[in-house]
């Protein structure tokens, strides 16, 4: 029977492995091939003189990357990856993989991303790739465990929708019957809606879908969001949620995935908590003093003034209070200031993470809001119909996981922490 690659030991005796063939020396008298699964990669040596004819045979005729099962006697030898190598009494190709390959496992020959991305399923093979995704995979593992231990419910919001979550243009239209729609933006509206239902403590993570026209290292036209929205709860409630969540999601990467963060080489440490509370007013004088660009008290904060930021803050941390105007109509004002509301941004010293704050739970307000924004109140009818019949004080936020994920592990773009990535030009494979 086979078995993993990772539980390959001398102690065995005897192993059957299945995998892919990495790499293939040919030293006259001996041949070593590398064979790598998902846990592991060990290598199997073939002593020509010694080996079935029928092994033999298939070795000449194997490829890199075919896929091959293997069997034979393990011994142990020091300077073999993980200290022991496989010899075989037998060697089956199970498939055979096309010669030139679209680009180099090995990585000895570097190839840019668009090739990359391009050849995905052949990309993700190498065990540098796909670390990240099993960091990803750890992290949305360990998002689930830590919202359902705090007694969150896990909801799934539709994707298609009629109206925008927050106005503009930045849908993409879809072809639905006879009807207009939209793929959605954000569960924003949907998650707020389940505060009246009396869930109290929601999460999704799920699609969301921009259509901005950006072409940066930093955004998807199709991301990942990681949503919350709490009932009886204000801004700095739900502030502290997030800062423990992030931590919690560290913590949990660097228990479980100690093998991903070495095949990556990165250094990796989590975060302190809490994170610092920086105001609106003081992160605009940061960025005033340091950046070239012109900037003011009401305006939003771009790339360069973010980045200017972080090299002053040097962690995680906050940006609260912001100018009321600059931010959604369901962000809550400051009763003795509505000019500035109960909005936080979660940033990491390279970019923004998270945007949260405490939501507008009164009917009235709401629909002031919305008109003030220029919007239609009359198009939000399904979304304001519940705040009509009891909805309690709510906050939450939305982070997006690409970012996460790229900030976690020092990725130079987001398109690495997507297995298929969706961008202005990318819509294969």
């Amino acid at each position: 029977m086979r078995i993993p690659i990772s539980d390959v030991t001398p102690e065995c005796g005897r192993a059957e492995i299945a995998g892919w063939v990495h790499e293939v020396r040919d030293l006259g008298g001996l041949t070593f091939l590398l064979i790598r699964d998902r846990t592991g990669i060990i290598q199997v040596t073939i002593v020509k003189k010694k080996a079935p004819a029928e092994v033999l045979e298939a070795v000449k005729a194997v490829s890199r990357e075919s896929v091959v099962r293997v069997a034979g006697t393990v011994k142990a030898i020091d300077k073999a990856p993980g200290g022991r190598e496989l010899n075989p009494e037998t060697f089956a190709i199970v498939s055979v993989a096309e010669s030139p390959l679209p680009l180099d496992v090995v990585e000895k020959v570097p190839a840019d991303l668009d090739t990359r991305l391009d050849a995905r399923f052949l990309d993700v093979r190498k065990p540098r790739v796909a670390a990240v995704f099993k960091v990803r995979s750890t992290v949305t593992s360990a998002t689930y465990d830590f919202l359902s231990q705090r007694g969150f419910f896990n909801i799934a919001t539709p994707k298609v929708v009629a109206a925008a979550t927050e106005g503009g243009t930045e849908l993409f239209p879809i072809a639905y019957f006879e009807k207009e729609a939209f793929l959605n933006q954000s569960p924003q509206l949907y998650k707020q809606m389940m505060m009246a239902a009396g869930f109290e403590k929601v999460f999704e993570v799920g699609p969301i879908f921009r259509a901005e026209e950006h072409n940066t290292v930093r955004h998807l036209n199709e991301a990942t969001s990681i949503d919350v929205e709490v009932s009886f709860a204000d801004h700095n409630d739900v502030m502290v949620l997030l800062e423990d969540l992030v931590r919690h999601l560290y913590a949990a990467v660097d228990e479980r995935c100690s093998d991903a963060i070495a095949d990556l080489g990165v250094e990796f440490e989590v975060p302190k908590t809490p994170f610092p509370r920086l105001p609106y007013a003081e992160a605009i004088e940061i960025a005033a003093a340091r950046i070239d660009e012109p900037i003011a008290y009401g305006d939003d904060l771009g790339t360069v003034s973010e980045k200017a930021i972080g090299e002053e803050m040097g962690e995680h941390y906050f940006i609260t209070d912001w100018p009321t105007e600059i931010k959604p109509y369901y962000a809550m004002p400051y009763e003795d200031d509505p000019a500035i509301c109960k909005a936080f941004d979660m940033m990491h010293p390279r970019m923004e993470l998270s945007s949260g704050a405490q939501r507008v739970h009164q009917h009235d307000l709401l629909v002031e809001q919305i008109a003030a924004k220029g919007l239609n109140p009359d198009g939000f009818e399904f979304y304001l119909k519940p705040f009509r019949y009891g909805m309690p004080p709510h906050a939450g936020w939305g982070m997006g996981m690409e970012r996460l994920i790229m900030t976690m592990l020092g990725l130079q773009n987001i398109r690495e922490a997507v297995l298929f990535p969706r961008d202005r030009h990318r819509v294969v494979p």
